[in-house]
């Protein structure tokens, strides 16, 4: 796969009937994307019960206020236990951070969950999640053939506001796409 092929830094948005309900209305920043695999993470869906204040004291982490009530997101279906700081590319940690896309990067550091609250030190918007989407060779290609997947390019407001429910409707708008018209049935003219 060339570079111009490659689908990081992308949005993917599913589509009606995906048929998977772990990602029915998903939206998910592709981080990664190359012939042997892809690895992208979910943006919105909140963990239930679960804020940045309770994993940093899990951890037995400083846990500023501003940690109180911060979402964390489930990323994926995969690895649900590891955690993943997205976040923009004004802030790294050396070889710990991938930068990707457009202005953004990935860091799965305690240095990044510190950072995540440094309103100073830290990183301009940052987001933790848990777990991860994968795809195995061929399998993501796969499912765009199948029209599972829609692809567009990755907004930094989208991706860090805090308004989860919606996103999937709004990515699909920015599109130009009225999620209201979609249908569960696909096909090819």
């Amino acid at each position: 796969m060339t570079d111009a092929s490659s689908l990081t830094g992308r949005l993917l948005v599913a589509m009606p009937g995906i048929g998977d309900p772990r990602f029915e209305h998903a939206v998910i920043l592709i981080c990664a994307h190359g012939p042997d695999h892809a690895m992208g993470l979910r943006l919105d869906r909140p963990a239930q019960g679960i804020d940045l204040k309770a994993v940093l004291d899990k951890l037995d982490a400083p846990a500023p206020e501003q940690s109180v009530g911060r979402p964390v997101l489930m990323g994926g279906p995969v690895e649900r236990e590891r955690g993943f700081v997205l976040h923009t590319d004004d802030w790294s940690v050396g070889d710990d951070t991938l930068p990707f896309g457009d202005g953004l990067a990935m860091t799965g550091t305690r240095e990044a969950l510190a950072a995540m609250t440094d309103t100073v030190m830290g990183p301009r918007h940052a987001t933790l999640l848990l777990g991860y989407a994968g795809w195995g060779e061929g399998q993501l290609e796969d499912e765009l053939a199948d029209n599972v997947w829609l692809t567009t390019e990755a907004d930094l407001d989208l991706i860090f506001d805090s308004d989860h429910q919606t996103k999937w409707t709004r990515a699909l708008a920015r599109m130009g796409v009225d999620a209201g018209r979609l249908s569960a049935q696909g096909g090819r003219a």
